[in-house]
């Protein structure tokens, strides 16, 4: 049901989501409606002039969005609004001064909009720019010629405007019965709460845009274990990577990627832009903790046996089968690294970190300009980033695919691919490619054979071995022509392979 036909609703907080496009038109229609919290959400575009409606209004926040344009007088017809804040947008023009809550300047926040004018003096904003000038008699000939000008520019409006209408209503307008998602709201309140005001003790990992927390985070009742993830937000484009791992998360679902509970876009106590994502705790940590332990560790680990890495490498092929071939628009992670691989209880992997996604164009299968994550520059990680994203090349499938290969011989060799020994023409690639197929059981990770294994399994580990590394060579070729094309075939020789193992 849209929101517009709920006649009798009187609050409607919907802050602090991922919510995006342009308010709804069908708010108008809201006639009891006595508070609207939009804040804290991607709202863009300008107040639709249907608000005028909200007769019962008495607070309206649309704070830390993205909404332009000026700001419509009507609102200051609203008698009950005593409460309007407009901070954190793109408004610009005057500021209305007709009356209601424009009158009060404690009634209204309108922070963060550089491009307002005038107003009332308690606002302190600066002077509108007037155009004056000019003799009266110049005046008398021009005014006729704009005002015939102006009547004609409104007709061809008018008529632009119901051809485009229908279209534009179902591309932009977006009713609030699709928004109220299953997110649960947070504020910087509440994760402050939930990190011990992010202290070190909680601390679990940083990266190159932020920090990630640990914490237990209180949803009616019930306590969840969380990772939060905190941008920096004075690193060059890590707004932007939040940006990405909000659009390229908003709609997807799989078991093999990490589980995003809900964002945060909001203000810290100092008034300083805050943004987070918080995640589903995984318990047993990332994948590079397991095939490269730290010197000092806490907690003794066994090795991931043969069997476990086979499965960690089918979970993250199938993940980046899904992101390729089975989402709507296919997306490209750009940055798959072992750290990058987390895991759960059960050993099952989850890829994380959408910071540098892109989404392709469906048509040409190229990096779509209109995607906001676009304009971040394609870095990724040494070591595991495609070669051709060195030399300007676009993004593709085809780069993931890559470092899928690298990610694959490093779970079975045990070796970084910025390992010390690497140099030159000698890389993890060519290293395996030397020893295969004949000596992979000289370049194997040791670790997989402690506690030994009788020759006839031994046998079936190298069938299994040479298999495998077949896909990671195949997988990491340096030319995007020679590469396998496609993630899925890699992931059904990985199936076969599993099968063959445990026959």
């Amino acid at each position: 049901m849209e929101v517009g036909k709920l006649k009798s609703l009187g609050v409607l907080d919907v802050s602090n989501n991922m919510l995006s496009g342009e308010l709804p038109s069908s708010l108008g229609s809201c006639e009891s409606l006595e508070v609207l919290h939009l804040q804290g959400n991607f709202f863009k575009g300008p107040i639709p002039s249907s608000m005028i409606g909200l007769k019962a209004i008495g607070e309206l926040d649309l704070s830390r969005n993205n909404l332009s344009g000026e700001i419509p007088k009507f609102l200051g017809g609203f008698v009950f609004l005593n409460k309007l804040d407009l901070s954190f947008n793109e408004f610009w023009g005057a500021v209305p001064t007709g009356g209601g809550a424009f009158k009060n300047a404690s009634a209204i926040s309108i922070t963060g909009n550089t491009k307002l004018c005038g107003g009332i003096a308690d606002l302190q904003l600066p002077k509108c720019k007037s155009q004056k000038g000019g003799s009266s008699r110049s005046s008398k000939l021009i005014i006729p010629l704009v005002l015939s000008g102006l009547a004609l520019l409104v007709i061809v409006m008018v008529m632009s405007y119901f051809f485009l209408c229908s279209s534009r209503r179902k591309t932009k307008e977006i009713p609030l019965s699709t928004l109220a998602n299953n997110f649960l709201q947070v504020s910087y309140a509440t994760l402050l709460r939930t990190t011990d005001e992010f202290s070190s003790a909680n601390l679990i990992g940083a990266g190159s845009f932020g920090s990630v927390y640990e914490g237990i985070l209180d949803d009616n009742d019930k306590h969840q274990l969380v990772a939060v993830k905190v941008f920096n937000l004075l690193r060059h484009g890590a707004s932007k990577s939040f940006m990405a791992e909000c659009e390229a998360l908003r709609n997807i679902k799989h078991r093999n990627l990490v589980e995003i509970i809900t964002a945060c876009s909001s203000v810290d106590f100092h008034g300083n832009d805050f943004k987070a994502l918080v995640y589903k705790y995984m318990d047993r940590g990332s994948l590079e903790e397991w095939l490269h332990p730290p010197t000092k560790i806490e907690e003794v680990r066994e090795a991931l046996n043969l069997e476990q890495r086979l499965d960690i490498a089918i979970d993250v092929a199938c993940a980046l089968d899904y992101l390729h071939n089975h989402c709507e628009t296919p997306i490209v992670h750009c940055d798959l690294k072992p750290s990058n691989v987390l895991l759960d209880n059960e050993m099952t992997g989850h890829v994380s970190d959408f910071g540098l996604a892109r989404f392709l164009s469906q048509q040409t299968g190229t990096n779509a300009s209109e995607n906001p994550t676009s304009s971040i520059g394609i870095k990724g990680t040494v070591g595991y980033a495609a070669l051709e994203y060195g030399m300007g090349s676009e993004v593709s499938t085809n780069g993931d695919v890559y470092s899928f290969g690298i990610l694959l011989l490093e779970m079975f060799v045990g070796k970084r691919p910025t390992d010390d020994m690497f140099n030159g023409d000698l890389n993890l690639h060519t290293f395996v490619k030397m020893a295969f197929p004949n000596r992979v059981m000289e370049i194997v990770d040791s670790t997989l054979f402690e506690g030994g294994t009788n020759e006839r399994r031994v046998q079936k580990i190298v069938v299994c071995l040479n298999s495998i590394f077949s896909i990671g060579i195949e997988c990491s070729a340096e030319s995007p022509t020679d590469r396998l094309k496609n993630i899925s075939d890699a992931a059904s020789e990985l199936h076969s392979i599993r099968d063959v193992l445990l026959r």
